[in-house]
């Protein structure tokens, strides 16, 4: 790569270092999370291209998108050259790829273990800040028919409304459901009131001949599985 003076833009680079060029030429995969933001935000400020500015930035959030993801529009503004039309671009670009992860399509997605249920919740619930109780709802063959949040709390719990579970459930038709909430603070063992839930929405289910097959207790240091340690 060639030697640029600061105060250089994009514009004067060879083409070969450019990211615009160099993802029409070489496709996305050869590009890294710096170039990629740079291309969202297109300038950098008096002193750093865009592709420096974001690979300082990138390097105060150790290099993580997901870090970078739970950050401020307020935070990200805090760097030179980063108004908000930018900050804006850039968690709308984190947001779409979270969205991507999260929402496979329902015809492919068949839970037949508590990893696929992880893989499937985990860029949900793993970040937040507050606890969410969701249940997906599955058809006879453990496809994916919805999956609905059913509750927001705090830091350190969520009051679920057995009724609107149940509720939903017989709208969709959905005959196995499988709970899952998050714990902020990465502790994964289930609390009391975990379990007292899990046999009230077991207990409900149980009226309409819907089968609660697990509960998944999920945070950034993995997740716990009521049916893989035999609570279910």
């Amino acid at each position: 790569m060639a030697k640029y003076t600061p105060n250089f833009t994009i514009k004067q680079w060879e083409a070969a270092d450019r990211p615009r060029e160099k993802l029409i030429q070489k496709g996305s995969d050869y590009l890294s999370n710096a170039e990629l933001l740079a291309i969202l935000i297109g300038s950098g400020n008096r002193g750093e291209s865009a592709v420096r500015l974001m690979q300082r930035m990138m390097s105060q959030y150790g290099n993580s998108l997901s870090e970078l993801q739970k950050s401020s529009i307020n935070k990200i503004m805090d760097y030179k050259g980063i108004g908000q039309a930018k900050a804006v671009k850039i968690k709308a670009a984190l947001e779409l790829s979270k969205r991507l992860v999260e929402t496979p399509s329902k015809e492919l997605v068949q839970f037949t273990s508590s990893v696929k249920v992880f893989n499937i919740m985990f860029p949900i619930l793993a970040r937040l800040p507050h606890e969410e109780f969701w249940i997906l709802y599955l058809n006879r063959s453990n496809g994916l028919v919805d999956k609905s949040c059913l509750s927001k709390g705090g830091i350190s719990q969520t009051v679920v409304d057995v009724r609107l579970a149940m509720k939903k459930a017989l709208e969709l038709g959905a005959t196995g459901m499988i709970l899952v909430h998050n714990h902020p603070s990465g502790n994964l063992q289930p609390s009391k009131q975990d379990k007292n839930i899990t046999r009230k929405l077991i207990n409900a289910a149980a009226t309409f001949d819907i089968l609660v097959l697990d509960h998944l207790i999920i945070s950034e240091k993995g997740y716990y599985s009521f049916k893989d340690e035999s609570i279910i």
